[in-house]
């Protein structure tokens, strides 16, 4: 991707004032799904999967950002929810997403506050070496804004998808920034959120040597690269997660073809346990999102039709961390992908 500086786009600010500490958002990683029916819910739902709107977000924020200078301050970021004016440079972050937490973390800033997904409130284990100690401020579902407003942040980081319907109330918290959705924008999002820090020299930096490494990876893999397949396992659904997603954007830097039917510009395509042969390939590679009893994964496993694929007879079809490959949405968590996918495909 293009690491030019970002202008200034202006995009209308158009939001209800309703304080509400209701849930809002989506489920673990990329997806908005809870969202649609609440104040807010149709700019979430517009962006979470699928649909011109869920295709230009990567275009769209790319746009966003400021043109202040290195060190610069007072300054004006322009972002998925209107223009946003910082007049120092944050010191006091809250983080509404794990995208945002690794961004944060790794431009060198420990947040005062973050939102973890449902049903965990632990810090991402790869980024509790650098996070320092941030209070929970809820969930990415369900925001306390008391919570919030009680840490005294000077900046507030989160998304469209996650928290339209909160913005006004964040915004008269703290200066508050907005990337359209996490997922397949995380690179446009990393430099949107270094440029509200001052960071976008560093941040610029870390996506250079992000993609020296998958280019590495690619060029060590070789010319015969194997076909991979991204399989997910959640409470309520299996995935198989296409290009438009987070864990896509890797797979295409290093080079990886997919199966044709993960060939697609969304999210990702949902099957059933008795369709879990339509996640053949060389190489298949799943996660799960919480406790794996509440998933199919044990149905779809006990199938024979899983048991028959080549990739599970011989070894190739491999469980990776969800916290890195499918909820990290940064440029650590995407480092960490190479490293696993490094260890699989080279030898």
């Amino acid at each position: 991707m293009s690491l030019r500086p970002r202008g200034t786009a202006a995009v209308a600010l158009a939001v209800a004032a309703a304080l509400s500490l209701s849930a809002c958002g989506g489920g673990g990683g990329e997806d908005g799904d809870a969202a649609k029916s609440e104040a807010g819910g149709g700019k979430k739902a517009a962006v979470a999967t699928g649909g011109k709107d869920f295709a230009d977000a990567a275009k769209k924020t790319a746009a966003y950002g400021t043109d202040a200078g290195a060190s610069e301050f007072p300054r004006t970021v322009t972002h998925a929810m209107g223009k946003t004016e910082i007049k120092a440079a944050p010191e006091r972050v809250v983080v509404l997403d794990v995208g945002e937490f690794d961004n944060v973390v790794s431009l060198g800033l420990k947040p005062v506050g973050y939102a973890p997904s449902e049903g965990d409130a632990a810090i991402p284990s790869y980024l509790e070496k650098g996070a320092g100690a941030p209070k929970s401020v809820g969930t990415i579902n369900s925001l306390n804004l008391e919570a919030i407003a009680g840490l005294q942040p000077d900046l507030i980081l989160g998304s469209q998808l996650r928290a339209a319907d909160k913005y006004d109330e964040l915004s008269k918290i703290a200066p508050t920034v907005f990337s359209i959705r996490p997922g397949f924008t995380w690179k446009e999002n990393y430099l949107l959120n270094a440029q509200a820090l001052d960071r976008t020299k560093q941040a610029e930096s870390a996506l250079a040597a992000y993609e020296d490494k998958a280019k590495k990876l690619g060029d060590d893999i070789g010319a015969d690269k194997p076909t991979v397949s991204m399989v997910r396992y959640m409470p309520d659904r299996l995935r198989l997660y296409a290009k438009a997603s987070f864990i896509g954007t890797i797979l295409e830097d290093v080079g990886l073809p997919r199966p044709k039917n993960q060939q697609i510009n969304d999210l990702a395509a949902e099957i059933s346990p008795e369709r879990i042969d339509e996640a053949d390939a060389d190489w298949i590679f799943t996660g799960v999102y919480g406790d794996p009893k509440a998933t199919q994964r044990d149905t779809a496993r006990s199938n024979p039709l899983w048991k028959n694929l080549k990739a599970v007879k011989e070894g190739r079809a491999k469980d990776v961390s969800d916290e890195t490959w499918y909820l990290g949405l940064g440029v650590t968590s995407a480092g960490l992908v190479l490293d696993d996918l490094r260890a699989d495909l080279v030898k």
